[in-house]
């Protein structure tokens, strides 16, 4: 009993450490958010106030960032959900022909970088008339493997039996994906949500290549734009940083129970 004791103690140390680990940089990052540009953040003449805030988010312009980044993050998310949500289902309920290697094929998507891909997507975009516009930033990322693979494995794991009673009944597939699979889905689709929004909202890449209109500064553009601007003013930049975090810190914490079981619960039968 002494033993098993020291065990979780031990076990209970290891993790309060993990947590100072990680939570230390965020900590610092805080506090020279708050410290007065005209003094070194820490030092006894430092004083703290909120107008770093205030400056950082009227000099960066990031209401209109943030608009254009919930905009896009949104929409890749629904179209994430709704393509993952039907291919997955596909690839776990129904019998055809070569499905085995479409879902391998899906998985090998997984292992090809988005980068190797910009020059035939950028063409594509170009073909269509459609380079600095909403649609270059939702598009290419609309359907995405890993949402595919972790709908499917989740709808494997619910019982086939819940579809047989609703077919009984009249029910067609349709209507069983929506009324009983996707329902019964809810942790699988919070932690696609989760990955596919927090994703988007952190992506630097795709704003930065298809789009050179001002109108259409993303997040993570608009954070890069006033590091190149405010190099110096570590407040500032602090502060730029936390305003462009808080919404996807709140996103996660909002969703973490959904999102652990979901990642818990997806990889239990093939």
């Amino acid at each position: 009993m002494q033993i098993y004791s020291w065990h979780k103690l031990l076990i209970l140390l290891l993790l309060i450490l993990g947590a100072i680990i990680v939570l230390l940089p965020l900590g610092i990052v805080l506090i020279t958010s708050l410290a007065s540009s005209d003094v070194i953040p820490g030092t006894a003449s430092t004083t703290y106030t909120w107008t770093n805030y205030q400056e950082a988010w009227q000099r960066g312009k990031f209401l209109l960032a943030f608009t254009n980044s919930t905009i896009v993050a949104l929409a890749v998310t629904a179209g994430q959900i709704f393509t993952s949500a039907l291919a997955g289902y596909a690839l776990a309920r129904l019998k055809f022909k070569g499905k085995e290697a479409i879902l391998l094929l899906i998985l090998a998507t997984l292992v090809i970088p988005f980068q190797l891909l910009v020059i035939p997507i950028f063409v594509v975009l170009k073909w269509g008339h459609l380079i600095n516009t909403y649609w270059a930033l939702i598009l290419p990322t609309a359907a995405n493997g890993f949402g595919i693979f972790l709908m499917r494995q989740y709808f494997v794991t619910i019982p086939v039996e819940l579809e047989e009673a609703a077919m009984l009944d009249g029910a067609n597939r349709w209507q069983i994906l929506t009324k009983i699979m996707l329902p019964l889905s809810r942790p699988a689709l919070v932690t696609l949500f989760l990955f596919t929004f927090i994703g988007e909202w952190n992506d630097l890449f795709k704003p930065l290549v298809f789009t050179t209109r001002p109108e259409l500064r993303t997040v993570q553009l608009a954070l890069a734009e006033f590091q190149e601007e405010f190099t110096n003013s570590w407040p500032l930049l602090m502060a730029a940083v936390v305003i462009a975090t808080i919404p996807v810190i709140l996103l996660f914490l909002l969703g973490q129970r959904q999102f652990i079981q979901g990642i818990g619960t997806t990889g239990i039968k093939n």
